[in-house]
């Protein structure tokens, strides 16, 4: 794992009703990658109790690769366009893997 990749991405939706779609299509999205993307290790996503507007997902990925992976998969790219009728702001963070606790590869 010590080729582990990951990204935090922080989604600011435009209000509760663009809420409640973004919500939807991640609920849609989530299963096909977890049934679809073996080298996706963990793909979290996050409410801020303080920041009803803002959702927070965490990505890990086995290395570089898998996550090209999943960026070329039919449900990623679907999320991808689906997304920005949602959306006011995306901040990414990309992350290298350093010392700590790992999930195990699927």
């Amino acid at each position: 794992m010590a080729d582990g990749f990951g990204l935090v991405v922080r989604f600011l939706v435009r209000d509760e009703a663009a809420a409640a779609g973004f919500d939807a299509l991640v609920a849609r999205t989530v299963p096909e990658i977890e049934r679809h993307e073996p080298g996706t290790l963990a793909y979290v996503v996050h409410t801020v109790p303080t920041e009803p507007l803002v959702r927070v997902f965490y990505e890990l990925y086995a290395d570089r690769a898998a996550f090209d992976a999943h960026e070329r998969q039919p449900h990623t790219r679907h999320f991808l366009a689906e997304r920005e009728q949602y959306l006011s702001g995306v901040e990414v963070t990309f992350l290298h893997a350093g010392s700590g606790v790992r999930p195990a590869a699927r």
